[in-house]
């Protein structure tokens, strides 16, 4: 993994865990709905930050090995690169 790209998501990751407890505490506290749901809405977007920053590096690292080696690699790349797209627009992302 790029070293500046882990940093980041392990900062995320670490966010995440944080807003996971905060939203946890909200429900377990019965607070007001609407906050629960911002929280959870806050979670969501940090999620979206860090897979952005795990596909830039699939894309800085593995994707650009497996289209250099051409042929069935290169083939494996392009259908994960789909799956990854599907999987995100299946999710409403």
């Amino acid at each position: 993994m790029i070293e500046d790209i882990k940093k980041r998501a392990l900062h995320r990751s670490r966010i995440l865990q944080g807003q996971l407890r905060g939203l946890e505490k909200m429900i377990d506290n019965e607070e007001y709905c609407v906050d629960i749901i911002t929280q959870s809405l806050a979670v969501q977007k940090s999620l979206r930050s860090l897979n952005k920053l795990l596909v830039e590096n699939h894309l800085r690292t593995h994707v650009t090995d497996m289209f250099e080696a051409g042929g069935d690699e290169r083939e494996a790349a392009v259908n994960e690169l789909l799956t990854v797209f599907e999987l995100t627009n299946n999710r409403g992302q």
